[in-house]
C-alpha cells in the first residue's frame, strides 16, 4: 500500500470512527451517571461532532497535492489532542480511552515516519502525564474530574501507571517506526520492479512488432498467440485471423514442439492467398512460463525466397559461364568450315550440268547450312551478349508494339494478349533487346496452349527489398498465361541452354532472354501457378 492509500485510508477510519463515537455518545445517557454533567456531555457531543467535521474536511484537502503533507502532520497532533480531551471528559484516570493514543502513535509512525512516531509519543506521555497530575492534585475538578478518584489509587500507583504507558507508547513508537520504514523500502523496490516490468514490457513489446523476421508463438496445444506484424506482411494474414488458429492450418510443414522436443531448424515451403510460393527458413524452440511449466513454442521465419533465387541464379551463371565459354570457341572453329561448305555447295548448284535432283539435294544442304549459321549466330548472341544500349522505355507501349506485331502470326488467332500495365510506368532498358525477351516468352507461352488462351502482361513499381534491389526502386514485369504449366524439373532447367521440351526447338531462345535481363541488371523466374498455366517474372531497375 502506498503513502497516498495509507492516507486515504486512515482518513476513511477517522471519518468512520469519528461518526460511531458521535452516534454513541449521542445514544449514551450520560445524565445517568452522576460523574458527568450536563455540560461535559454536551461538550463531549461537540467534541466528536468537530472531529466527523473535522476528518471531512481533511478527505478533501487531501486532494490539493500541495496540502498533504501539512494535512496529515495537522491530522497527527489533532490525534493526540482529540484523545486528550476525551479522557477529560470520560472521567481522566478512570477513562477506558487512554489506548487511543497508541493509535495516534501508528498513525504517526505508518504516515511520516520513526522520527515523527517517537516526537507523537512524547507529546502523548506529557498529555498523559499532566492530565493524572492535575487530576491527582485537584486541578482538574471544575471541568468535572474529581479528586478523589486519583487519590484513591495512591501516587505510586498512579506512577507506575504513566511509567507503563510511556513505556507501551516509545515501544509502540519503534515497532511502528521500524514496520514503515520497512514498509516503505519494500514498496520502492516494488515500484522499482514495476516499472522495469513495464520498461521490459514495453521494449519486447517494440522488438516483437519492428523485426524483421516473422514472429510466432503458440500455447501448449499448437494454437497461435502472437502473429507479429511481419508475419502479417508475409503470409498477407493478420493478427486477428491468425489469433487461436492452428498453427498447422497455416502452416502444415511445421511439426508441434512437446516440453521433451529440442529446438529445430529447417525450410518449407508456403503459398500465400495470392497463391504465390515461398519458401521460409525458421527457427522453433519450446518455452516455459513463469513457474517453469511448458508453455508453448515460439517460431522465428524468414523469407528465403530470394536468397534461393539468388542462389540458382548464380548457379546458373557459373554453369552458363563456363559452357558458354566453351561453346563460343566450338561455334566459331565450326562457322568457319560451315562458311566455306556453304558456299562451295552454291557454287556447285550453278553449274549447269548438274541435274535437276542434284540440285534439290544441294538446295537441301544450303538452307540447312543456312539454318545451323541461324544457330550457331543465336547461340554467340547468349554466350557472348551485346552490352544493352539503355534509353528511357515507355513499357505500355512496347508491349502493344509486341502484341500488334505477333497478331499477324496465325498462331494468335485464337489467343488473347491482355495490356495490364499501366501507361505511366517506363524503364531504362535496350528496346531491342526488351521486345526479343517479350517475343521470346509470349511465343514460349503461346506453344503451351495449342488451342488457344489468354495471356496477361502486368507490371507494378516497388520499392527495393527483392533480390538485388534492396536499395531502389525496381519495376516487376509478369506474363502469366492459362496453359497447363509446368513440371518442377522442367523450371530447375528452364533457362539453360538447349534445354527444350519442343521437338523443332533449339532451347536457346529463353536462356538468351535470361542473358539479356541479366546483363540488365535485373533477374528473370518462373513458376507454375496452383490454379493452372505459368507465370515468368522479370525483374529490372526502375
Amino acid at each position: 500500500m502506498g503513502p497516498e492509500r495509507r492516507l486515504r485510508f486512515f482518513i476513511y477510519a477517522r471519518i468512520l470512527v469519528s461518526f460511531l463515537f458521535l452516534v454513541s455518545t449521542v445514544l449514551l445517557n450520560y445524565k445517568e451517571h452522576a460523574s458527568i454533567q450536563n455540560s461535559l456531555y454536551s461538550g463531549l457531543v461537540r467534541l466528536m461532532a468537530f472531529s466527523f467535521v473535522f476528518s471531512v474536511l481533511s478527505h478533501f484537502i487531501f486532494k490539493i497535492e500541495a496540502s498533504r503533507f501539512f494535512t496529515i502532520y495537522l491530522q497527527s497532533i489533532w490525534d493526540v489532542l482529540f484523545v486528550t480531551v476525551l479522557l477529560l471528559f470520560t472521567g481522566g484516570i478512570s477513562s477506558p480511552y487512554s489506548f487511543l493514543y497508541l493509535l495516534s502513535i501508528m498513525n504517526a509512525g505508518l504516515l511520516l515516519g520513526r522520527r515523527e512516531a517517537l516526537y507523537t509519543a512524547s507529546l502523548c506521555g506529557i498529555l498523559y502525564g499532566a492530565m493524572v497530575d492535575f487530576q491527582y492534585f485537584g486541578l482538574l475538578e471544575p471541568i468535572g474530574l474529581s479528586q478523589v478518584e486519583a487519590t484513591i489509587l495512591g501516587g505510586s500507583h498512579l506512577f507506575y501507571t504513566i511509567f507503563l504507558n510511556l513505556i507501551g507508547f516509545y515501544l509502540t513508537a519503534l515497532i511502528t517506526g521500524y514496520l514503515a520504514e520497512r514498509a516503505r523500502s519494500s514498496e520502492a523496490a516494488l515500484q522499482e520492479n514495476v516499472i522495469n516490468y513495464e520498461e521490459l514490457a514495453q521494449l519486447n513489446t517494440m522488438i516483437v512488432s519492428n523485426i524483421e523476421t516473422g514472429l510466432v508463438t503458440t500455447n501448449p496445444t499448437g494454437h497461435i498467440r502472437v502473429f507479429n506484424p511481419y508475419a502479417e506482411a508475409l503470409t498477407g494474414i493478420t493478427q486477428i485471423e491468425a489469433y487461436d488458429t492452428p498453427i498447422t492450418s497455416l502452416f502444415p510443414q511445421l511439426k508441434l514442439l512437446s516440453e521433451r522436443d529440442q529446438a529445430v531448424s529447417d525450410e518449407f515451403t508456403h503459398t500465400t492467398q495470392a497463391g504465390l510460393q515461398m519458401i521460409f527458413g525458421y527457427s522453433a524452440a519450446p518455452f516455459d512460463d513463469a513457474q517453469g511449466r511448458f508453455a508453448g513454442t515460439i517460431i522465428s521465419f524468414r523469407d528465403m525466397t530470394a536468397i534461393h533465387r539468388m542462389e540458382e541464379a548464380l548457379n546458373r551463371s557459373e554453369r552458363m559461364a563456363a559452357l558458354g565459354e566453351l561453346s563460343a570457341r566450338m561455334a566459331h572453329e565450326i562457322r568457319n568450315p560451315l562458311a566455306a561448305m556453304s558456299g562451295s555447295v552454291q557454287v556447285l548448284a550453278e553449274q549447269s550440268t548438274i541435274s535437276d535432283s542434284d540440285r534439290r539435294l544441294l538446295a537441301i544442304v544450303v538452307r540447312e547450312s543456312d539454318r545451323l549459321n541461324m544457330l550457331i549466330t543465336e547461340f554467340l548472341a547468349y554466350a557472348r551478349p551485346s552490352s544493352p544500349q539503355k534509353t528511357p522505355l515507355d513499357l505500355r507501349g512496347l508491349v502493344e508494339d509486341v502484341s500488334l506485331f505477333l497478331s499477324a502470326d496465325k498462331k494468335f488467332e485464337h489467343l488473347t494478349i491482355s495490356n495490364l500495365i499501366p501507361s505511366s510506368l517506363s524503364i531504362n532498358a535496350d528496346a531491342s533487346q526488351i521486345t526479343q525477351v517479350l517475343i521470346n516468352l509470349i511465343h514460349n507461352s503461346v506453344d503451351a496452349m495449342p488451342s488457344g488462351g489468354s495471356i496477361e502482361i502486368g507490371s507494378e513499381q516497388i520499392q527495393g527489398g527483392i533480390d538485388g534491389f534492396r536499395s531502389s526502386s525496381a519495376v516487376l514485369i509478369t506474363i502469366t498465361d492459362s496453359g497447363s504449366g509446368i513440371d518442377p524439373d522442367t523450371v530447375a532447367h528452364m533457362f539453360e541452354p538447349f534445354w527444350t521440351t519442343k521437338s523443332d526447338g533449339t532451347g536457346l531462345g529463353l536462356a538468351v532472354s535470361y542473358r539479356i535481363i541479366e546483363a540488365h541488371g535485373g533477374s528473370m523466374s518462373v513458376e507454375s501457378l496452383t490454379a493452372g498455366g505459368c507465370r515468368f517474372t522479370i525483374l529490372l531497375p526502375a
